[in-house]
């Protein structure tokens, strides 16, 4: 199994593989504010984040990211521990992705 911080850098490389499936565990309000594309969104804070996540393919690959890296690293490692494969944490969250001016949608 395969879980690890990753840089914006790198984490922006695997968004263009199909490989792929893009997780944001923020608040939908934060999600609407803006997100990378085609991302899903499950609340990190949600009384039922824990379910929404064991209802995943666990053989995908996921990348997961929240506003600063804190709320999705700890989600990746609830992943592991719920069986999936390889997860990926956006180490510094969008703030940095937008900070390396990359696109983000509403």
């Amino acid at each position: 199994m395969n879980h690890t911080d990753i840089d914006t850098v790198t984490f922006k490389n695997l968004t263009e593989q199909d490989a792929y499936v893009l997780l944001d565990v923020r608040t939908a309000e934060e999600f609407e504010a803006g997100h990378i594309r085609d991302s899903i969104n499950i609340d990190f804070y949600k009384m039922n984040f824990e379910q929404e996540l064991d209802e995943l393919d666990k053989r995908k690959k996921y990348l997961v990211y929240c506003r600063s890296g804190n709320r999705s690293r700890q989600a990746m490692f609830l992943m592991r521990d719920l069986g999936f494969e390889e997860v990926n944490n956006l180490a510094g969250g969008i703030i940095d992705w937008v900070g390396n001016n990359l696109e983000t949608v509403r």
